[in-house]
């Protein structure tokens, strides 16, 4: 049984396209970030850096105590290993998808992240921000597209967790101001993905927080107002 602690952001999304894909028994834990439950002292155990989504993983391979895992990638990678599932097993395929599951980490959700936040939640818009994560999406998306010019998905010719790690941060690409109509080669995949009936499985689970939606302006401190003193609080 797998333990998801989850909200209904791109990275949560990610581990419940996986645990959808695989079939793996799961049950979600919410972690509602609008209200402060990152911040409480059980989750913190497993998530030091409060952010979600983790799990606990109360049938690890080695059959020994319960394993937790933060970070949506380190996550990602625990679980294709633990099932053998979404990763090549061959060295130079498992480079390749290992690279753009990083690529995703690195690039792809901070730069997205940061677009959404001058664009969507920043009290003061300031056009220079705006501008730098508007055009830098749009390179990543470019970058994207020009990798699946000659491959049907992101790692070769089979559904990986690069992929899995990259489509949540696709959906939300009207309010990153970019057009999937620009890039053609994503759209193509991006609908691929949209269509899957794992993935479709996965955000109906979102379904039931819809009502929880976070009302920024209340959850403004706790989400972007935080510092050391946070954390040494």
């Amino acid at each position: 049984m797998i333990e998801l602690y989850y909200w209904t952001t791109p990275n949560g999304h990610k581990i419940t396209m996986f645990l959808e894909e695989t079939g793996l028994s799961y049950t979600i834990v919410p972690v509602n970030i609008g209200t402060g439950d990152q911040f409480k002292p059980d989750f913190l155990k497993i998530a030091p850096n409060n952010r979600i989504p983790a799990i606990v993983d109360h049938e690890p391979a080695d059959g020994g105590e319960p394993i937790s895992v933060f970070e949506s990638g380190a996550i990602l990678l625990y679980l294709a290993e633990k099932t053998g599932k979404l990763i090549p097993a061959d060295l130079r395929d498992r480079v390749e998808v290992l690279e753009w599951l990083f690529w995703q980490m690195g690039g792809l959700g901070p730069m997205a992240g940061q677009n959404h936040h001058f664009n969507q939640y920043a009290p003061e818009k300031i056009p220079y921000a705006i501008d730098r994560y508007v055009k830098e999406t749009g390179r990543l998306y470019a970058v994207l597209d020009r990798r699946l010019s000659d491959r049907e998905f992101v790692a070769g010719s089979s559904y990986s967790i690069a992929d899995i790690a990259a489509y949540p941060w696709i959906v939300p690409h009207e309010r990153q101001n970019q057009k999937l109509e620009d890039f053609p080669n994503l759209k193509r995949w991006f609908e691929m993905i949209q269509a899957r009936p794992a993935t479709v499985r996965a955000y109906e689970k979102a379904e039931a927080f819809k009502d929880q939606v976070l009302d920024i302006e209340k959850s403004r401190s706790l989400l972007f107002n935080q510092s050391a003193n946070t954390v040494n609080r």
